[in-house]
C-alpha cells in the first residue's frame, strides 16, 4: 500500500523544489547578521541592506512550509495541486505547525485533488473551467477546512512537544541524538538517508531549535575531510590504500567538502562501501554527539565552512568537526586494504613478433 502511494518519490520532489529556497534564505540570514542587519518591523522608517538581506532570508525561511506542501500536491496532482498545496503550506506556517503540517497538508491536498480530478463531472462548456476554478476552489475549501478544524492544532501539539523535548535534552541524551543524527546526515553522501535528516533538520530550524542544523552540516562535511587524512596518512606513513584514480578523486571531494557537497565521496566509496561508509558514519556520529552536546548551533541550514562564523560557536564547531574527520580518517587508514593494482598491459616488442604469423600477399 506504502509502495503504491509512493511517499518517498513525492517527499524527495518537494526536497528538490525546497533546498534551493532554504540555501538561498540561510545564507541571506547569515550575510545579513554578519554584518549587523535585524529584521525589519517599521518599512516607514528607514532601513539598512544588511536588514534588508536579514528579513528576506527570514521571509524566505518562512515560506518552507508552503514550498514543501505545493511540491509535494505537484508531484501527486499535477497543476492542479499547486494552488491549494500553497494554501495548505501557509495555513501550516500561520498556526504554527511548522513543516510537518506542510508535508502533511500537501499530501492530503494532492491526494484530494487527484480524486477531485478523477470524480468530479461537469458540462462540456465548463470543461476549461474544471482546472482553473473548479478544482483549486473545492481542494482549497477542503484542506482549509480540514488543516484549520482537524489535523493543523494536533501538530501543532506534536510539533511543540518535540521542540520542547530537543530543547530539554541534557548529557547523553543529547549525544546520542546528535549522534544518530549525524551519522544519519553521513550514511548515503546526499542520498535519501540524507535527505531525510536534512530535512528535519531544516525543519526544526523553522521551530528555532538550531543544534541540528550544526550537525547536519558537520556530517556532511565529515566524508571528504575523513577520506582526505586517511589519503595523508597513508603518504606520511608509506601505507598505500587508495589507487591512482582514487587519489585523483579524493583531490577533488577535499575541495568540494569545504562547501559541504559529500557527494565527491562517492566515486571512493563505490570501490570500498562497507569500510567507508562505515568509516565515514562513525565519525560523523563522534562529531554529530559532540556537536550536540556543546550546544553549537546554525542559523544557516547550508554553506559549509563559509558560514560557521555566523554560528554561536565557531572554534567548538571546527573542533567537533576535526574529531569527527580524524576518527574517519583513523579508522579508514587502519581498516582499509591495498588497493589491487590492474596488471599493466605489457606492450609487445618487436622481438615479441612471430614474424611467421605475417602473411604478405
Amino acid at each position: 500500500m506504502l509502495k503504491k502511494l509512493q511517499l518517498k518519490k513525492h517527499a524527495m520532489t518537494a526536497i528538490s523544489y525546497m533546498l534551493p529556497l532554504v540555501v538561498a534564505a540561510g545564507l541571506l540570514i547569515a550575510i545579513g547578521n554578519l554584518t549587523g542587519g535585524q529584521v525589519i518591523t517599521n518599512f516607514k522608517s528607514g532601513y539598512s541592506i544588511p536588514s534588508v538581506l536579514t528579513t528576506l532570508g527570514v521571509w524566505g525561511m518562512g515560506l518552507l512550509a508552503p514550498v514543501i506542501s505545493a511540491a509535494i500536491a505537484y508531484s501527486i496532482s499535477d497543476r492542479p495541486g499547486i494552488a491549494p498545496g500553497l494554501l495548505s503550506g501557509i495555513i501550516s506556517y500561520n498556526i504554527g505547525a511548522g513543516f510537518l503540517g506542510g508535508m502533511l497538508g500537501g499530501f492530503l491536498t494532492g491526494w484530494l485533488v487527484a480524486f477531485l480530478v478523477k470524480y468530479i463531472k461537469v458540462p462540456k462548456w465548463a470543461e476549461g473551467l474544471k482546472p482553473m476554478m473548479v478544482i483549486p476552489l473545492l481542494s482549497s475549501l477542503i484542506m482549509g477546512v480540514v488543516m484549520f478544524f482537524v489535523i493543523g492544532q494536533p501538530i501543532v501539539w506534536a510539533t511543540n512537544a518535540l521542540t520542547s523535548f530537543l530543547n530539554s535534552m541534557q548529557g547523553s541524551a543529547r549525544f546520542v541524538f546528535g549522534a544518530l543524527l549525524g551519522g544519519m546526515a553521513s550514511f548515503d553522501f546526499g542520498g535519501p538517508v540524507n535527505k531525510v535528516a536534512s530535512l528535519f533538520a531544516d525543519g526544526l530550524l523553522l521551530q528555532g531549535v538550531k543544534q541540528p542544523e550544526a550537525v547536519k552540516i558537520l556530517a556532511s562535511m565529515v566524508p571528504p575531510f575523513g577520506v582526505t587524512i586517511s589519503w595523508v596518512l597513508s603518504k606520511i606513513f608509506k601505507h598505500k590504500i587508495y589507487s591512482q584514480e582514487e587519489e585523483d578523486n579524493i583531490k577533488i571531494a577535499f575541495p568540494m567538502g569545504i562547501v559541504m557537497i559529500t557527494e565527491g565521496v562517492i566515486p571512493i566509496a563505490a570501490v570500498d562501501v562497507i569500510r567507508v561508509v562505515v568509516s565515514c558514519s562513525l565519525g560523523a556520529a563522534v562529531g554529530g554527539g559532540l556537536s550536540m552536546t556543546w550546544g553549537i548551533g546554525s542559523p544557516v541550514p547550508s554553506g559549509g565552512l563559509l558560514i560557521v562564523p555566523a554560528m554561536n560557536k565557531p572554534l567548538l564547531f571546527l573542533l567537533a568537526l576535526l574529531i569527527g574527520s580524524v576518527v574517519t580518517g583513523l579508522i579508514l587508514f587502519a581498516w582499509k586494504k591495498k588497493p589491487s593494482e590492474e596488471p599493466k598491459k605489457e606492450e609487445e616488442s618487436e622481438e615479441d613478433i612471430d614474424l611467421g604469423d605475417i602473411h604478405i600477399s
